[in-house]
């Protein structure tokens, strides 16, 4: 019986992908930042409307929905590939470091409200 269930483990995230090892778009990372941009679920997989249902919650990384899935991150992404050709979702880059803002402006706004206080 363990061994069965072995079997359905590794067996499992290919039915899930329907034997797509890779996504058609490669622009997901692990800190990529998803939003469920529609309501209607029907006609998608399980897996598929349990990420919408995450996704309504508001945004999540592809890390984030993986672990909510247990799913493996090759997999999610391969789900996030089909939900984002379908205008399911949305995705978006996590922010880099060259659009952070600035350290002056910052110590600025800090030293301004401590010295209201």
């Amino acid at each position: 019986m363990s061994g069965d269930r072995h079997l359905r483990g590794l067996v499992r995230p290919y039915v899930v992908t329907g034997g797509r090892a890779h996504a058609s778009r490669n622009t997901f990372d692990a800190v990529t930042v998803v939003i469920a941009t529609r309501e209607q679920v029907s006609g998608l997989s399980p897996e598929k409307k349990r990420l919408m249902e995450l996704c309504r919650g508001g945004a999540l990384s592809v890390a984030e929905i993986a672990a909510h899935l247990s799913l493996p991150i090759s997999v999610t992404k391969v789900l996030l590939s089909d939900l984002v050709d379908s205008g399911h979702i949305a995705t978006h880059a996590a922010v880099s470091h060259t659009a952070r803002p600035d350290m002056k402006l910052l110590k600025d706004v800090l030293d301004g409200l401590r010295a209201r206080l």
